[in-house]
């Protein structure tokens, strides 16, 4: 049996594989700069360091008595066994190995993991904000709120929440599979759960992680991605506004500071998330595959996903950034938006505004020029910037590739990425409503959306751009 060995690098040229983020949206110029702080490359000479590649063991039943013996005569270690999903994840074999493997009764396939080499997304400048302007029982008073910059809090009515006095729960808990979370900035503070946050990704992270900050947790953000992602879920509203500020958040690194997604790592992160009583899961990453290239880890997917409705867990999913019509993608498998009981967010943003930051912004609801679409993929849509906007929150102050230390800085991001946390939030605060219930929470979310483009279900929008406070209220 030999092994898929195409990865996704082998399909770059069809899909670029994304955050659900743009990199093609432009900064707003230095001059308009009102605090006069700009964003400082301050990485040094970061050479990447490639995940190492690991295999996915099919079986059905039980794993193979002789898989670990196997795998360990070659050279290499059985990493974990799932037999509930029928799939082992196993290092340091080669090409020839994984045939070897592929021989032993039982196995049904050896595929290599597929891994997601994503492009990090836009940024407009960090700024900083003045500490203690606000608190968590009243958002509107988060610094850059006020100021006008979170235009997409206003576009999806998450105020109209907040005046309903919905905060959110800290019962409920959003596990936020990414790049791991800043847990120490003034927005999160003491809102990530630090006992159930959970990293699986060993080098280059931790390797750095050892040099510039060997004191921080594992699951520690040291990119930007993840921790802007959380906050717009959940943030405690003093630089940022978030969509509750009182919901429980669980980092779970599945992905590195340069943007490496491995399939495996995935996989183990989803599990965790579900196994530790996650509600809501947020998958701001993503791309696609040939499916013929990869009919095991489909399989696994599909039982992944399955495994969480029938836990009772919401699954948000951002649809990526290639312009695509993931309805005539038939030959790709779109990761996540085509495995089960997701839900697919698309963007939207103001195409033009008088300052890229402070507004007015114009056309918010306007889809964004990056989007996936389709009118058999996309759920909803969410607020995820645009030509004329970012979307703005917090910075990690541990990322190696801005300076955001002192936990009062906020970074503009644009992409599927940010809608989708819009979303994650908006369930989370459902899941106080309705409890685990996937489907019901899925149908309140397409309910109350406002029905934008063609009415009913259009490709941009799906059933709609969320309205949070009219869908919490209904």
């Amino acid at each position: 049996m030999t092994p898929k060995r195409f990865a996704l690098l082998t399909l770059a040229a069809v899909v670029p594989f994304s955050w659900g983020c743009s990199d093609e949206l432009t900064s707003p110029p230095e001059s308009q700069d009102p605090t006069g702080i700009t964003a400082q490359q301050i990485a040094p000479d970061l050479s990447e360091a490639p995940t190492a590649e690991r295999y996915l063991v099919g079986f059905n039943g039980k794993a193979p008595k002789r898989l670990a013996g196997e795998v360990a005569e070659l050279g290499g270690s059985v990493d974990a066994v799932f037999e509930k999903f029928g799939v082992a994840i196993v290092s340091g074999i080669d090409a020839d190995g994984a045939d070897a493997i592929g021989s032993v009764k039982g196995v049904d396939f050896v595929e290599l993991e597929p891994m997601f080499e994503i492009g990090l997304p836009a940024a407009g400048e960090v700024q900083a904000a003045d500490a203690g302007v606000a608190s968590p029982s009243d958002p509107t008073g988060a610094f850059f709120y006020q100021l006008g910059w979170q235009w997409h809090m206003t576009a999806a009515n998450a105020e109209g929440a907040w005046s309903a006095g919905r905060l959110g729960s800290p019962d409920v808990t959003v596990a936020v599979l990414d790049g791991g979370i800043d847990y120490t900035h003034l927005d999160l503070q003491g809102l990530v759960d630090m006992n159930r946050s959970a990293n699986f990704i060993g080098d280059p992270d931790e390797f750095y992680r050892q040099i510039f900050y060997p004191t921080s947790e594992p699951f520690v953000d040291l990119q930007y991605h993840g921790t802007h992602v959380a906050a717009t879920i959940a943030s405690n509203a003093e630089v940022g506004a978030g969509v509750t500020s009182m919901t429980t958040l669980m980092a779970v690194k599945v992905c590195n500071l340069f943007g490496s997604c491995p399939g495996a790592a995935i996989f183990e992160g989803f599990v965790h998330a579900v196994d530790n009583g996650a509600d809501v899961i947020n998958m701001s990453l993503g791309g696609g595959f040939y499916k013929k290239d990869f009919p095991g880890y489909i399989s696994v997917v599909n039982r992944l996903f399955n495994y969480a409705k029938t836990n009772g867990v919401t699954v948000v999913v951002s649809a990526g950034n290639d312009a695509l019509d993931l309805d005539h993608e038939a030959n790709l498998f779109k990761t996540y938006c085509d495995a089960p009981h997701v839900i697919c967010v698309s963007a939207t943003g103001p195409t033009s505004s008088d300052d890229i930051r402070f507004g007015p912004f114009y056309e918010v609801d306007a889809p964004a020029f990056y989007t996936n679409y389709g009118r058999s993929a996309i759920s909803v849509a969410g607020p995820g910037g645009n030509t004329g906007g970012f979307v703005w929150e917090a910075c990690s102050s541990f990322s190696l590739f801005y300076f955001c230390e002192g936990g009062n800085y906020i970074l503009g991001l644009g992409g599927t990425s940010m809608s989708a946390p819009h979303v994650s939030g908006l369930a989370a605060l459902l899941v106080e409503e309705y409890g685990r219930n996937p489907g019901r929470i899925k149908a309140a979310i397409q309910k109350g959306a406002d029905d934008l483009g063609q009415r009913g279900t259009d490709p941009y929008y799906g059933k709609g751009r969320i309205n949070i406070g009219d869908t919490v209220s209904d």
